[in-house]
């Protein structure tokens, strides 16, 4: 290993008489650079998702030329190793650079290569390297057989690079905007297999035109030693927006509570609506238009519509079989019930853990969420495949507010990546499209909740009447949704099963998903966990 302290001067921590264009074949680079990202660089990434466990050591699965007319930079697939016996992948694309402007959190490493003093960064901040990565998409062959294959779509034809800059701060990649009009995502966390996001962006765009997500511009993929493709960047049109719809909704939101009390508005004197009832505009009584306003529902039947749309789309192909529609079978139900069933067990851990964190409302729900555990277990065994009608496709699978963009009073589907906590290969299960609209559903209970915990001293009426307030609001909101996508899903012969089966399933996967979110609150922010909480006792209670 480098010595570190020499590492932190200007001096270069590594020298060599190889060129830059030898220096991969170098074991001893390979392991100084190694260490030293070990050590130093990778755990201060945003896009680092190891943080939680103990590294151990990294070791370089593979490396590959990003070349274009003798520039060369080197893309790197890292296997970090963790003490824990797991590992992951990531995606690191190196250049070298002999000026000093680079900030020292940019600069991995400082080298000497041919008597050349400079630093190994990673490329993505090197203008030079975006625009070339660029070219080499809006110039890419139809048909590419090299190991980095580059793709573009029929949409991306005569485009000249005029700007890049990075999109803003992201958790799990890294995207960069071109000619404010792209954008290029370098996944960096990578899976042995096309990732969802440009699979289903590609089908999406390119075979159905389905017009309510980024078009599908271009993508890197690579193929590695042994033969599996692994997609390194994703390039989708940019599409102006005003915001997501999460931030959309709590503004929304904010107007509504504050309504009960700018229009006097009794909350015990609302008229409640039956839970998972379908619901249109016609049948929301002009109460809870009075208080809630209109546009909030038209917005909401336009997103349901949306929503609706996506998953015809996703529902039509027969063709390709990884999009084919596919029946409920024994294989699924083991899937299915493995997973929900062991997350159930681990969320049930969490809880009794956590108890001591909890009060009020939480804390009673927690204890009823203990007290009827058998319940609800033995509700995720019920599912028997040999009852349900209805089709599996594939679907979006992290559907919530904050992956749909507001656009002049219309939405935009993007980030098609899937669940974070599922394998790449459970990602692309086939399952109900009503899994997405349970997803939406949490997500439009989040935000309710959400506002009130934010702006409880803009409110007069105590928490317990905002909760029960929100709780109508929800049934009312969910309801119209359910209506509209219904509607727009049979006139489409989208086969979600027949009534019984559609709640059926509804239910089951909004149980599945609260109780997903439920450790995640009690883990990061305890006074939140009432929010699924209060969702698991809905379903369980219905």
């Amino acid at each position: 290993m480098p010595n570190q302290s020499s590492i932190k001067t200007m001096n270069p921590a590594f020298k060599t008489t190889k060129s830059w264009e030898e220096l991969l074949d170098s074991t001893d680079f390979v392991s100084a650079f190694l260490s030293y990202v070990l050590e130093d660089y990778i755990v201060k990434q945003r896009w680092y998702a190891g943080k939680a466990s103990k590294l151990k050591y990294i070791e370089l699965a593979e490396f590959f030329r990003i070349q274009q007319k003798g520039e060369v930079y080197y893309g790197l697939i890292l296997e970090v190793n963790f003490v824990e016996a797991f590992y992951q992948h990531y995606f690191l694309p190196i250049a070298f650079v002999t000026d000093e402007h680079f900030s020292k959190q940019d600069r991995i490493l400082p080298i000497e290569i041919n008597k050349k003093k400079g630093y190994i960064i990673d490329a993505i901040n090197l203008e030079a390297f975006r625009k070339l990565v660029f070219e080499r998409i809006a110039t890419a062959e139809t048909i590419d057989t090299t190991k980095v294959q580059y793709h573009k779509s029929h949409l991306f034809e005569n485009i000249t690079y005029e700007s890049s800059r990075f999109m803003g701060l992201e958790q799990s990649n890294t995207s960069l905007i071109y000619n404010d009009k792209y954008v290029l995502k370098f996944f960096r966390r990578i899976f042995a297999d096309k990732n969802p996001d440009y699979e289903m962006s590609r089908f999406l765009s390119e075979k159905k035109g389905f017009q309510n997500t980024p078009s599908y511009l271009g993508s890197i993929n690579l193929v590695d030693s042994d033969n599996d493709y692994i997609t390194i960047g994703l390039m989708q049109e940019m599409v102006p927006n005003q915001g997501d719809a999460w931030d959309y909704m709590l503004k929304e939101l904010h107007k509504v509570f504050s309504n009960l009390e700018y229009k006097n508005i009794a909350i015990d004197s609302l008229p409640n609506t039956e839970l998972y009832q379908r619901l249109t505009i016609q049948n929301i009584p002009p109460q809870i238009i009075d208080w809630a306003g209109l546009n909030l529902f038209l917005q909401v039947k336009t997103l349901a519509k949306r929503t609706a749309e996506m998953h015809i789309a996703l529902g039509s192909e027969f063709e390709e079989t990884a999009f084919t529609p596919a029946h409920y079978n024994g294989d699924y139900t083991v899937w299915l019930k493995n997973k929900v069933v062991y997350q159930f067990q681990n969320r049930l851990n969490t809880t009794e853990n956590n108890l001591h964190k909890l009060n009020g409302l939480a804390i009673q729900l927690a204890k009823e969420f203990l007290d009827k555990k058998n319940r609800i277990r033995k509700h995720f065994l019920t599912f028997d495949w040999t009852k349900l009608k209805g089709e599996r496709i594939r679907i979006h699978g992290d559907y919530h507010l904050g992956q749909v963009l507001v656009k002049d009073n219309d939405f935009f589907i993007l980030d098609f990546e899937g669940e974070p906590e599922s394998t790449i290969r459970d990602r692309k299960v086939k399952q109900p499209p009503l899994k997405d609209v349970a997803g939406l559903f949490r997500s439009f209970h989040y935000a309710i909740y959400a506002t009130i915990f934010n702006n409880a001293e803009h409110y007069l009426a105590n928490q317990e009447s905002l909760f029960n307030a929100g709780e109508i609001l929800y049934r009312y909101i969910t309801g119209l949704f359910l209506g509209t996508y219904v509607t727009e899903t049979q006139n489409a012969n989208l086969n979600l099963g027949y009534n019984q089966e559609r709640i059926f399933i509804l239910k089951y996967c909004l149980l599945e998903k609260a109780i997903y979110e439920l450790g995640y609150e009690l883990n990061s922010r305890p006074h939140w966990a009432v929010i699924p909480l209060k969702g698991i006792s809905n379903i369980i209670n219905h």
